[in-house]
């Protein structure tokens, strides 16, 4: 079964996710595209196929479209959501899927109400190194997880002017809405709900309002502890490690998570040396809205929970109230 979708928000995140699909996926594929500045994206959406509309109402009086994939500024999420959900479309989120825990709980609300699902755009727990990373943990092999560290950086933005909306929220980092929020969702996802943080924003090289950089320290429910830092004005570089009482485990990425390439992932049992293997990485972005289009066709179910689609809003909103402050922050409970 072929999911048919719409896609709102064909900028440059909008159109790498058209490329790593259209015409390449047997699982979605897209209909019907919106964007607001129709005369910069129309030469694209009639070369990948779909007639592009600058209303967002259009597509959802489509009957013919199934789901919607906003990409669309962080601010806008919750409404489109929201609307989506009312008028029955399967509704795909990018990150951050709102800035506020309030706000995240009425999208998922309102998509539980509708019957409809929600996905979201963390894409990291799709790569084979990750799900490995969780394999061991669940089996016992690192044994009692003490800590856990983590990394993504790019300079992909770098050039951004303070004014572009991916940095220029007044308090919310942009290294976590870009980049941090992707780690912090493999946290919960491999590790369970967070119960207090510490972040420390950074100003090295950009006007930015809210900073490039970020170091976050946390404490789960669990006693583990943690460590999460992203830059933005530095090379690509992805880096997570799960230290246990028996093992150590680390994946190092050689490329960004839409590329195809390899991850150097190295185990360090007690009483034996680092044991460093090459696994390969995927299209990630592509497997988890696969992921998404398998559960809307009814054939599996998506691997993200209520808990997780809100808690990972929760710890972005806490990091973000944390960096404001300078105080440390407790993480509110999902109900």
């Amino acid at each position: 079964m072929m999911i048919k979708a719409a896609i709102v928000g064909l900028g440059w995140w909008g159109k790498q996710i058209v490329g790593s699909l259209q015409g390449r996926s047997g699982k979605i594929r897209f209909v019907r595209g919106v964007d607001a500045n129709l005369e910069a994206v129309r030469a694209f959406a009639a070369e990948k196929g779909f007639p592009v509309t600058g209303e967002y109402e259009d597509i959802l009086a489509d009957p013919e479209v199934e789901a919607v994939l906003i990409v669309t500024p962080h601010d806008l999420h919750e409404e489109q959501i929201i609307r989506a959900a009312g008028a029955g479309k399967h509704v795909f989120c990018e990150k951050p899927l709102a800035l506020t825990m309030a706000a995240a709980k009425r999208a998922v609300d309102a998509c539980e109400a509708a019957g409809v699902l929600l996905g979201v755009g963390h894409e990291r727990r799709f790569e084979p190194a990750m799900i490995e990373i969780k394999r061991m943990i669940d089996k016992g092999e690192l044994g009692t997880i003490l800590h856990v560290e983590a990394n993504f950086s790019h300079d992909s933005l770098k050039g951004l002017p303070a004014d572009n909306w991916r940095v220029s929220h007044p308090f919310v980092p942009p290294a976590m809405t870009g980049m941090g929020i992707h780690l912090t969702d493999s946290y919960l996802h491999l590790l369970g709900p967070v119960e207090k943080l510490y972040a420390q924003p950074a100003w090295r090289v950009t006007d930015w309002k809210a900073g490039d950089g970020i170091a976050v320290t946390f404490k789960f429910v669990s006693g583990v502890t943690g460590l999460l830092s992203s830059l933005m004005a530095t090379p690509f570089f992805m880096r997570f490690q799960v230290f246990g009482s028996e093992a150590w485990v680390e994946a190092r990425d050689t490329v960004r998570p839409e590329a195809e390439g390899k991850v150097h992932f190295t185990v360090r049992r007690r009483g034996q040396e680092p044991s460093t293997r090459e696994v390969p990485s995927i299209d990630s972005i592509a497997a988890n809205i696969e992921a998404f289009a398998d559960a809307v066709a009814g054939k599996s179910v998506y691997p993200f929970t209520r808990a997780e689609k809100i808690g990972n809003v929760a710890v972005l909103e806490a990091i973000a109230r944390s960096a404001e402050t300078g105080e440390a922050v407790l993480v509110p409970t999902v109900g």
